[in-house]
């Protein structure tokens, strides 16, 4: 990272202290959710009073105000609530035109929201492979993909030329909170004539340096539109669920403003069958007041990325994540790459650390999609990303001590090879 500072960390702590130090319940975790609430206690109190005395619950004042904002924030013209992030996604991939019977194309490491939002439009989800370096959609595998598998009919449709059907749209998600290589596949999707959704649902406040606009875009504001989720662990996380879709399109945003709220146009009076997908007011009025700490937060984020990776840079067997050029991340998760992840798992968390795993079985490999019938092999990055990846804590209430005690846990688990 650019502005990365030099970093002297202290690893003098030695076996007995850390033992001490996990006897003594100085445990790590892995989020600490009650930090941010209680620094906003106050305000949060006062705005769940002033709901209850207006009696806003639905809609209101709380909605409009934080769209307006979250709006502005990502860069965009509208921002529409929803009920959650995959309401969000069903509504935005509706909204932009994808029909029942077409193609979506996606990516295989990704939470199974991505994947059942395209199903539920009645479109199927296919996938392409990721980049090693960062785990997003690899343009080239995309670009693949579409010469090899898929021609344009009479009517100037792209058509999977095995499956007869249209390919529609790709979504990619910008993972872990950075985002993905847009411009090749934006350039891709202008040739093929496809819809791009981003998933941008770990990806609040992330940047992407454009060449054709020459400057930075914030994640959501490069496609046709984009879902975000807000449920609690993300950056911006709401005290329950809660989702939003943004865009630029002016029609697109009013059919999804419609398809959350029953496709009513005005009350009762409906222009489609559509959905109970409302975005909460008291919700919105929590998103209102965190949104207004979303950059302090991933600003802390971002030095914290740095000090793990200074201290954990250049540790045998330990691959730290990749910046890509031309992207400002937001560190939803920081993610490390080992070839011993399941015993350097087992490791922390003997020693009082809390750590995750995302995703550890790639979606088609889940059961549910094993009709598809993509057998063991068929996207080799995504596979050895779920059986190598390890996500730390991270958060911007971690304290830069309980990194230095993580990154020594790792530091010297690789160097003795065994648990301490």
């Amino acid at each position: 990272m650019s502005d990365k500072r030099h970093y002297e960390p202290d690893l003098s702590t030695s076996r007995e202290e850390e033992t001490a130090l996990a006897s003594l319940g100085q445990k790590v975790p892995f989020l600490d959710l009650s930090a941010s609430h209680l620094e906003l206690e106050e305000e949060l109190v006062a705005m769940f009073r002033r709901a209850l005395k207006t009696a806003d619950f639905i809609g209101g004042s709380m909605v409009d105000g934080f769209e307006k904002d979250f709006a502005a924030f990502c860069e965009t013209n509208y921002c529409v609530g929803a009920g959650n992030g995959t309401d969000a996604l069903r509504f935005a991939l509706i909204g932009a035109g994808v029909s029942p019977g077409d193609i979506v194309v996606t990516v295989p490491n990704t939470f199974i929201a991505t994947t059942e939002a395209i199903s539920q439009v009645g479109a199927t989800p296919d996938f392409v492979d990721v980049l090693e370096a960062t785990s997003n959609m690899d343009p080239e595998k995309l670009g693949e993909y579409l010469e090899a598998c898929c021609s344009f009919d009479k009517s100037g449709a792209l058509i999977h030329r095995q499956k007869g059907r249209r390919v529609a749209a790709v979504v990619p998600v910008h993972l872990y909170g950075q985002p993905a290589d847009m411009e090749p596949i934006l350039s891709l999707a202008q040739k093929y004539g496809l819809l791009v959704i981003e998933d941008a649902c770990q990806a609040h406040g992330a940047q992407y340096f454009s060449t054709r606009e020459n400057g930075w875009k914030k994640a959501g504001s490069l496609g046709k539109a984009a879902a975000f989720s807000f449920y609690p662990g993300k950056n911006l996380g709401a005290c329950g669920e809660a989702g939003a879709v943004v865009t630029n399109d002016a029609d697109l945003a009013a059919r999804v403003a419609m398809l959350r709220n029953h496709g009513q146009s005005r009350k009762y009076h409906h222009e489609m069958e559509g959905y109970n997908g409302r975005l909460d007011a008291i919700q919105a009025g929590i998103l209102r007041a965190k949104l207004k700490r979303l950059p302090a937060w991933n600003q802390q984020r971002s030095e914290l990325a740095a000090l793990y990776g200074e201290l954990l840079g250049e540790t045998p067997g330990v691959r730290v994540p990749f910046v890509a050029p031309g992207t400002r991340p937001v560190w939803h998760l920081y993610v490390i790459g080992s070839t011993r992840r399941d015993a350097l798992r087992r490791h922390l968390e003997d020693n009082g650390v809390e750590t995750g795993l995302h995703y550890p079985v790639p979606l088609h490999r889940q059961n549910c999609y094993l009709p598809m019938q993509f057998g063991a092999g068929s996207f080799p990055v995504a596979e050895k990303a779920a059986s190598h990846l390890l996500s730390l804590p991270m958060g911007p209430s971690l304290a830069r001590r309980q990194v230095e005690r993580v990154c020594s846990l790792i530091r010297r688990f690789m160097e003795n090879g065994r648990s301490l």
